[in-house]
């Protein structure tokens, strides 16, 4: 007898013969003769009572069939099969128009989740339809009923799931003296160790590339500088080598002398050994820029996950006062400003300036004129980004200017904003450690399902209760991710688990990786704050004082929360300011088709990034970083302010090193500009005017603005999702010419 049913979805509820009957009467009625009562609870008890203990709804439907077949009704036998082949159609039909969606190349929020991905390729392809197939997947087999069901109705969001089933993880920084020193081995073949800065360079490249390959999220170098200066200083050795071999002369005595800088000088009045140090000077520079231009080049048309992704990559620099560490610096930010091929920006690496006092920030700090250069690229090229390590919550008592490897206690970040450094279970480092998986919460729904009642109290009352209950439900959903992901064997990240984490060297290929895990950490997001205190007071947290500080009361309760979360699950947990791309819009879609147009909540495409005032706000670059700052403090799994500039902000470094003076005195921990750039898509030419229909190099109409999507930038908006360039037409500047 028939006493428990597993559904489609996996799971296992109590039988009910109501539904057999239903099933066979509605059958029924569509036949001429119409019911038949004895028949109907004749078939029942036969599949019943026949029925094993435990049935799947599709043996259940073959009984029934078959039970049919055997009646005088075969007429509702047909009725039956039917509606079962119409509904199993139905079913499919979702995954059918989604498939023929990108078969046809068409352009939708599901080909343009991603703008840095290319799904209109073969390989591109192949990854959507891996994609929405395995999501389902996810839902039905690996989710639990309480998860799936705050997923179905809006409440969160899991990120990256249709990686879910991989076990991979999200992101790491890079510990690239590992592969520089020791070479590593990810499959068929071994790289060496690295012995000049050319190879050093191409290393950097295939470690980033290779563990793109085995994880769904950014990779990033969190030391650039301090990892690559020693193959500056090599690459020297070189050149003077070379004119001993020329000039047939010793100079070994000359291969370790103290060097103040690398700067190509003329070799004109210059006599002995002095002349002999400056040419390998000129040399070894003119070899690390070419190193460099090929490292931005290699980044940029390198690609991974099955070849339709140049890799999301990041590299940090900015501490390392070494003359080779400079002359690191100093050539890959000449190499940015110049720009690739025919002169555009650099989409990768994302560049992220270390930003700190008494070493590159005031005028008498030793990097303070890397620090003007680096200003000036931005002011052109978009990148770098500044990181403030003087912020509050970005020191370390660890760091000690007279530390060789101090980077090791600097926090580094992911472009787009990632930030992992805190430790419950290791060293306080961003070094060999990344975000393991993120889950973010939908703010705003919450907030619109609070906001009829009348009494402020009880309405705002109520939305922390129910935000409490999905913070519970997002804590749970990431715990047991966690789960799931260490069970991992080590093989299955070449890479990751055998060079780059903490702690994996001391693994065996066919260990789990649980051991290791937690050295990351886990994200709960949040998305809509402007939007969600609209729903709430009426005004975001940009126009109002009152709603501002409902703004860090909501935040401040998450980051409490998470800390109860971190003791209870013992793991990393962080708060993240979610970078959304292709979920600003899919939140806001679905509660508009049940909320309707709420003004100034759902009558955008889009919600506004995490904790952002709304680009479209008129507002003066000071005002924006006042509100925004204090929430970097609270969300230490990842934050970004940017300002924009009106006009062209090449000629203007200036104006970049205000917003890096507003971040300094405010205590923001990670932040950059926006500003006007024109691209030809057919030559290449670039130029900040403010409308540019015509391309005066080639002639071409085809003309792209250049922008910041999430934190990091994408060649061309035509791989925009609606929302987001939605988004983008709505954004007003902050800074004028």
């Amino acid at each position: 007898m028939i006493q428990t049913v597993v559904k489609r979805d996996g799971r296992v509820v109590g039988f009910n013969e109501q539904k057999i009957m239903a099933a066979i009467r509605k059958a029924m009625l569509h036949t001429d003769k119409g019911e038949d009562e004895q028949l109907i609870q004749q078939i029942t008890d036969i599949v019943t009572f026949r029925g094993k203990p435990q049935m799947t709804v599709e043996s259940i439907q073959d009984a029934i069939e078959r039970e049919l077949m055997k009646s005088s009704r075969k007429d509702v036998a047909q009725k039956y099969i039917a509606y079962r082949n119409q509904r199993s159609i139905a079913r499919k039909a979702k995954t059918r128009d989604i498939f023929l969606e990108i078969i046809n190349v068409k352009s939708n929020d599901v080909t343009r989740e991603n703008a840095n991905m290319n799904a209109d390729t073969p390989a591109g392809m192949m990854m959507k339809f891996a994609s929405e197939t395995t999501k389902p997947f996810v839902d039905d087999y690996l989710l639990t009923e309480e998860i799936r069901d705050a997923v179905k109705h809006n409440y969160i969001h899991i990120h990256d799931k249709d990686y879910y089933p991989t076990k991979s993880l999200t992101c790491v920084q890079h510990p690239l003296d590992n592969i520089l020193n020791n070479g590593f081995s990810a499959g068929h073949g071994e790289s060496r160790p690295a012995k000049r800065i050319e190879t050093a360079s191409v290393l950097a490249c295939i470690s980033l590339e290779t563990a793109q390959n085995e994880m769904h999220g950014g990779q990033a170098i969190p030391a650039f500088d301090f990892y690559l200066a020693p193959f500056v200083r090599s690459s020297f050795i070189e050149e003077m080598k070379y004119l001993e071999e020329l000039n047939g002369e010793d100079y070994s005595h000359l291969y370790n002398v103290e060097l103040k800088d690398y700067i190509k000088k003329p070799l004109e009045g210059l006599k002995g050994e002095e002349r002999v140090v400056q040419h390998a000077i000129n040399k070894t520079v003119g070899r690390v820029h070419q190193a460099m231009e090929a490292f931005i080049h290699n980044m940029n048309t390198i690609h991974s996950r099955g070849g339709n992704q140049v890799v999301f990559s990041s590299i940090n620099y900015g501490t390392d006062t070494s003359a080779e560490g400079r002359c690191v610096m100093r050539e890959i930010l000449k190499s940015t400003y110049e720009g690739v091929g025919n002169g555009e920006t650099a989409i990768f690496p994302i560049q992220i300036w270390k930003k700190k006092r008494g070493v590159n920030y005031l005028p008498e700090d030793p990097n303070y004129d890397l620090y003007e250069l680096a200003c000036k690229v931005t002011a052109r090229r978009f990148f770098p980004n500044f990181l403030n390590l003087d912020t509050t919550y970005n020191q370390c008592d660890e760091w000690h200017a007279d530390d060789p490897k101090r980077y090791i206690h600097e926090v580094a970040t992911m472009g787009c904003r990632t930030r992992v450094f805190e430790n419950r279970f290791g060293p306080k480092t961003s070094i060999g450690r990344g975000n393991i998986s993120f889950t973010t919460i939908n703010i705003v729904r919450i907030a619109i399902e609070c906001m009829n009642i009348a009494d402020e109290k009880q309405r705002i009352d109520m939305f922390f209760a129910k935000l409490d209950n999905m913070l519970e439900i997002a804590a749970k959903q990431l715990d047991d991710r966690f789960n799931f992901q260490k069970t991992a064997f080590a093989k299955q990240f070449p890479l990751l688990m055998k060079s780059l984490w903490i702690g994996a060297d001391k693994l065996n290929a066919d260990d789990t990786i649980e051991s290791v895990i937690n050295q990351g950490t886990l994200g709960i997001g949040f998305i809509g704050l402007a939007e969600c205190l609209v729903a709430l007071t009426g005004k975001h947290h940009g126009e109002s004082a009152e709603s501002q500080e409902l703004g860090l009361k909501i935040v401040t309760y998450m980051r409490d929360r998470v800390v109860e979360f971190a003791e209870r699950y013992h793991h990393n947990y962080s708060v993240l300011a979610t970078p959304a791309e292709g979920l600003s819009g899919k939140f806001t879609k679905k509660d508009r088709k049940e909320f309707g147009i709420l003004k100034g909540i759902t009558d955008r495409e889009y919600y506004t990034n995490s904790n952002h005032v709304p680009v479209y706000y008129k507002c003066s670059a000071r005002h924006k970083a006042e509100v925004e700052a204090p929430y970097h403090d609270l969300t230490r799994g990842g934050h970004i302010f940017y300002v924009e500039i009106d006009g062209d902000a090449t000629h203007n470094p200036q104006v970049v090193k205000n917003v890096v003076d507003m971040m300094d005195q405010l205590n923001i921990g990670y932040g950059s500009v926006n500003h006007n750039r024109n691209r030809c898509l057919d030559c290449g030419y670039e130029n900040a005017d403010q409308v540019l229909e015509v391309c005066p190099k080639c002639g071409s109409a085809r003309i792209d603005k250049l922008q910041r999507i999430t934190g990091y930038l994408v060649g061309t908006t035509d791989r925009w999702n609606n929302a987001k360039l939605c988004e983008l037409n709505d954004r007003v500047t902050h800074i004028g010419k």
